[in-house]
């Protein structure tokens, strides 16, 4: 018995938490749900103030129905929704609507139709019967479905109880007040040919209110699990995007298929990579706080720059950076892209000198970089449960190479020959010192090196 109550109270939590909870999930995934949320509300509000507009629309343009003898309240009635859902629509740009803000604006929703299908036999000299068969009710219906737009079934399921409420409060006073010519009858004919109530119809409306409502709440109630697991992807994919480039990320996020450790492809690019000079030795005298925050400065100084020429960091790797052009996506000017770089990295962090000393770096802050072309190749490695994308290749190599030949010749940026040839080819026209057939260490041959500051 204990366990069977303890069953049913988790399936009434379950329900009135709107299915999966937010437990266990993120901060950042929650706050992404609840933004989605917020904008769902603004949507509802669009959409029902949408329907007022049209159905305003064509109670202006029809011709006045005959046999009208009372008052006519659809204009107030009108007038009437109309200021409280514009009201809705702004409060929810300025704040974040409350959950008795919602049930409230769901009452005001059903109170308005049928005090307006309320006003039906008065405006037709008509028992209170005769507005049980007034084809209005069906909006009953939109405002039930517009709560789906949230995905949350809490709201679909409060909006089709208040609804089948409302029509049973006026199936209630049509039995209980002066019926005056209008009688209960079994009969579906003389039903829909006479004054009369079919207690049966009635029951038909309200079983169908709850019906849709059940449907949409247990349709939601999946769609809430999708809607957690989607926001929960798309926050990872936007995470992926701090960590790759974009065009990685993006292969990641939107292949068919999720790229495996061997999956590469080879294209003709460009290598850039920069290094700090003297690094270890002065980090070790630092606070790790003070080297953290040199490096985050140092990094997010040299990423823009690489970035203004079309290039890709590819990893940082502590006080060195690989940057690639051309090598995720093919890049007709990769090379000149590079050089370019190469100098506007170098330019940068020594106009960052103030700011690197006021971090508390020691002396200057000096930085070497160089430049490489050939055919890299772009893949994944690692085992499955741990996989990278990296770039491999000669220019690679060459890259790192010349970068380190840097203290050997007293230069702040180098790249080779063959990589100006190919530069100059897309358009870089700098003139360049040159230092012919220079011996590289860890190259076989030597090098005609070429001075880009």
């Amino acid at each position: 018995m204990a366990n069977r109550w303890e069953a049913f109270r988790g399936i009434v939590a379950f329900v009135l938490s709107g299915g999966p909870n937010s437990d266990g999930l993120p901060t950042r995934v929650i706050a992404e749900i609840e933004r989605r949320e917020d904008a769902a509300e603004r949507l509802i509000g669009w959409v029902q103030l949408a329907i007022l507009l049209a159905f305003t629309l064509l109670y202006a343009l029809a011709t006045r129905a005959e046999g009208t003898l009372g008052a006519n309240f659809v204009p107030a009635a009108l007038a009437a929704y109309l200021t409280f859902t514009l009201f809705r629509v702004i409060l929810s740009y300025r704040i974040t609507l409350p959950w008795w803000f919602l049930i409230l604006s769901m009452i005001t929703d059903v109170a308005l139709l049928c005090g307006l299908i309320f006003s039906f036999h008065i405006q037709y000299a008509q028992p209170a019967a005769f507005y049980l068969k007034s084809p209005t009710m069906i909006f009953l219906f939109i405002f039930i479905s517009v709560r789906a737009l949230r995905f949350d079934p809490r709201f679909v399921l409060m909006a089709g109880l208040i609804a089948a409420l409302g029509w049973s409060l006026m199936v209630f006073y049509a039995l209980t007040s002066d019926m005056g010519e209008m009688y209960i009858t079994r009969n579906y004919v003389e039903y829909l040919t006479s004054n009369s109530i079919l207690i049966g119809a009635e029951v038909e409306k309200i079983l169908t209110i709850l019906g849709v409502t059940f449907v949409l709440s247990l349709a939601l109630y999946r769609a809430r699990f999708v809607l957690f697991v989607a926001a929960q992807s798309s926050s990872a994919a936007d995470d992926l995007r701090r960590f790759f480039s974009p065009e990685v990320a993006s292969s990641i996020t939107s292949s068919d298929t999720l790229p495996g450790a061997g999956h590469s492809e080879t294209h003709e690019a460009s290598i850039l990579f920069i290094d700090v000079r003297s690094f270890t030795n002065a980090a070790e005298a630092l606070p790790a706080e003070t080297v953290m925050k040199v490096l985050s400065h140092y990094q997010k100084t040299a990423l823009t720059e690489v970035q203004a020429f079309n290039g890709r960091v590819d990893k940082f790797m502590g006080d060195g950076i690989l940057a690639t052009f051309g090598a995720v996506e093919p890049n007709n000017t990769h090379a000149a892209d590079a050089l370019r770089a190469a100098t506007a990295v170098i330019k940068a962090l020594d106009l960052a000198q103030v700011e690197m000393t006021g971090l508390g770096w020691p002396g200057r802050f000096l930085t070497g970089a160089a430049v490489a072309s050939g055919q890299v190749t772009v893949g994944v490695i690692g085992a499955n449960g741990r996989l990278e994308f990296t770039v491999i290749g000669n220019a690679v190599n060459r890259a790192a190479k010349l970068e380190n030949a840097n203290k050997d010749h007293h230069t702040r940026a180098l790249t080779d020959a063959a990589t100006l040839q190919i530069a100059q080819s897309q358009g870089y026209n700098r003139v360049l010192k040159i230092r012919p057939a220079a011996q590289i260490a860890g190259m076989s041959h030597p090098v005609d090196l070429c001075v880009l500051a």
